[in-house]
């Protein structure tokens, strides 16, 4: 089904943050059938109960696609499916999150430690924060910050904290390196989460994959610059379907 993205949201934000993306695309390409699944709703942090869940709800030979955390598990999937994948489009989604030795254009792993922490003791005004540092970068992030809270799902601390620290656990390089298929990455070049230099990094190891960078643009960039990443994404899968 080339003709069918599955698209998975970030974390803690629920799917009406994709939505701008969705429609835009729709509306290039009316063959396109384009759909936002949540992100599994977990107490558990290991990666083999996620990819579990979504194995079983998503449907087979799809494009697969995310946002952030979405785009990491997307990755994973993909690598899982092999041939039963069509291929993969990240948004603002960095390989590992976390800074680590041999990738350090992440976030520094002190600063995602104080976050978790910060959140396991209050978790509203560290959700707050969250929105604010999605929309940083932003020419008016505080309208897109509350209009990314606005649209969170309600959701037990304790689910999201599980999430975290998945988010803070995965490297998903060895999944984008094993999986075969076409794969489209997508960066914002003022991401107060993912530092722009990832791209640089990404490209660096996988030479063949097509990445981007949309220059002024901040982590919320679905939001931002909807219409600019569905035509970065449209003429990517259009390319490959003259191919």
């Amino acid at each position: 089904m080339r003709d069918r993205l599955i698209l998975l949201p970030g974390w803690g934000l629920g799917i009406s943050a994709l939505e701008p993306l969705a429609a835009a695309l729709r509306g290039l390409d009316e063959h396109l059938r384009v759909e936002i699944e949540p992100l599994p709703v977990l107490e558990s942090a290991l990666l083999q109960d996620w990819l579990d869940e979504l194995d079983s709800n998503l449907p087979d030979n799809v494009w697969l696609g995310g946002w952030s955390l979405g785009g990491m598990l997307a990755s994973e999937l993909a690598a899982r499916r092999g041939e039963r994948c069509c291929g993969l489009v990240t948004l603002a989604s960095n390989p590992s999150f976390v800074s680590r030795d041999d990738w350090p254009t992440a976030m520094p792993s002190a600063t995602f430690d104080a976050f978790i922490t910060g959140f396991a003791e209050a978790p509203n005004s560290t959700f707050k924060r969250f929105c604010l540092l999605c929309s940083q970068g932003a020419v008016d992030p505080r309208p897109m910050a509350q209009l990314l809270l606005g649209g969170a799902p309600r959701a037990q601390p304790s689910t999201l904290l599980a999430g975290l620290e998945l988010l803070g656990q995965m490297d998903v390089r060895p999944a984008l390196q094993a999986f075969n298929g076409p794969q489209l990455h997508l960066f914002a070049g003022t991401d107060g989460l993912v530092p722009a230099q990832a791209a640089n990094a990404l490209l660096a190891l996988l030479p063949d994959v097509e990445v981007g960078l949309i220059e002024q643009a901040c982590h919320a960039f679905l939001l931002e610059a909807p219409h600019e990443l569905a035509a970065a994404i449209q003429a990517f899968l259009h390319e490959l379907g003259d191919d």
